[in-house]
């Protein structure tokens, strides 16, 4: 195990560091970052008052909008002198988060993938194919930076150019894939339409995040590249990738408590809720550097597991994720998120996990379409066929979900696939037409 007594370090023992380090942190915010001494002063909180883990629900949350709004230098706890590297979100809904590292932020950053390829069985030896994307987006860097520190070797290949990515894998006897779950199962659709036999291949495990993905979505992974498929978490506010991962029981993502504190609170009030209680999931950062961030609101709904894992790790795993606040779509008065369609679709013989909800407003009310690509295999012109795919999926739905769908049947690879991160809903309650 990559750092054993670390991460086999007894709960009270983690509880003494993980206090000394949120002091240390909060005192630093308060002397360096305005507008955390501000939010902190509005709250009647001083670093002083700060003594034991419980004091965190008494500090302020932070926001998505808090750090776009002190774009781009607003939270640099550090000189900028001592900035070595900075990473941002896409900003696609807004300004850019902004993320920066001095040298430990980078070493912290190696050592907690390190961790998270480790704990799936990647070690000297192994060769990596990196498929996240590389730039300012932080999922290529943080993994090539926790396998080299690993020991591993590196092919640092970047999002795409899926010829490419499968002559290398080939070429090179690739044993851990990393990407978006979206990007395995894409290239494991391509690999099958030129010829390739990946579970022959010597790739054996793969490290998957990015996005959320379901139970069933693994299962299909697995089976169509033969390897087994871990599950990892971060985000660019905290660190990036390194936040947490499984292990190889598959059993909730260990979170590296010794630098990231896990919180679950109730998203409507901001209470914290106890262990196995389904919430969303807040995050302080203990030891970073550059950007560090008190209770970040991650919008990710999961829960905490208390319970040991088998695997002698000591760190609390979160449930994988269950969706977003902000992917969530809320018809009918229904919560809906993307994950449970998903789940279903993959049950359902006839019918592949490629697909797009499309959300519209007929008459006041709301309403949920399902495109789906029909399997290759059944793939039929046939109406009658159609028609009765179709009401047995719309079924399973109305089942799951508990509100009436409709679906449609599409030709097989007619939606549009990602080499990042999957897009699959579109919203048009909000789109006006004049005639």
């Amino acid at each position: 195990m990559w750092n054993e007594p670390v991460q086999t370090m007894p709960r009270e023992q983690l509880r003494a560091l993980q206090t000394e380090r949120l002091r240390s942190q909060v005192a630093t915010l308060h002397r360096r970052v305005p507008f955390y001494s501000q939010r902190l002063s509005d709250a009647g909180v001083t670093p002083a008052s700060v003594t034991t883990l419980e004091d965190l629900a008494r500090l302020p949350f932070t926001s998505k909008l808090d750090m776009r709004e002190v774009f781009p230098f607003g939270l640099f706890a550090s000189d900028p002198v001592d900035i070595v590297e900075v990473h941002m979100s896409s900003g696609t809904t807004g300004k850019p988060v902004v993320g920066a590292y001095t040298r430990a932020d980078l070493a912290l950053w190696g050592e907690v993938m390190a961790r998270t390829l480790d704990a799936g069985g990647a070690g000297p030896g192994d060769i990596v194919q990196n498929a996240y994307g590389y730039g300012l987006f932080t999922g290529g860097v943080g993994v090539h930076y926790g396998g080299t520190t690993l020991g591993a070797m590196v092919l640092p290949m970047s999002s795409g150019n899926s010829f490419r990515q499968l002559s290398t894998l080939q070429d090179f006897g690739t044993t851990v894939l990393t990407c978006t779950p979206s990007y395995a199962l894409f290239l494991a659709e391509y690999a099958s339409e030129h010829g390739v036999d990946l579970p022959a291949a010597p790739l054996r495990a793969g490290f998957f995040g990015a996005e959320p993905w379901s139970e069933g979505m693994r299962a299909d992974i697995e089976a169509r590249l033969g390897i087994k498929a871990y599950d990892i978490y971060g985000l660019t506010e905290v660190i990036g990738p390194g936040v947490g991962g499984e292990c190889q029981f598959q059993d909730g993502l260990h979170i590296f408590e010794d630098h990231f504190y896990p919180e679950i609170i109730d998203p409507d009030t901001g209470a914290v809720l106890p262990a196995g209680e389904r919430g969303e999931l807040v995050l302080t950062t203990l030891t970073r550097q550059g950007t560090p961030v008190l209770r970040y609101r991650t919008r990710d709904i999961t829960y905490l597991m208390d319970e040991p894992c088998p695997c002698g790790r000591t760190s609390r795993r979160i449930h994988r994720l269950m969706g977003r606040n902000d992917d969530m779509l809320i018809i009918r008065g229904v919560n809906v998120f993307p994950q449970q369609v998903e789940e279903v679709l993959l049950r359902v013989e006839g019918v592949e996990p490629h697909y797009r909800l499309i959300v519209d407003r007929e008459h006041s009310m709301d309403s949920l379409e399902v495109e789906v690509e029909m399997a290759e295999a059944l793939f039929s012109d046939e109406v009658r066929v159609v028609l009765a795919l179709e009401r047995r999926v719309e079924h399973e739905l109305r089942v799951t979900l508990g509100i009436q769908t409709t679906v449609r049947l599409v030709n097989p690879k007619s939606i549009a696939r990602s080499e990042g991160k999957a897009n699959r809903i579109v919203d048009r309650r909000s789109v006006t037409t004049s005639v």
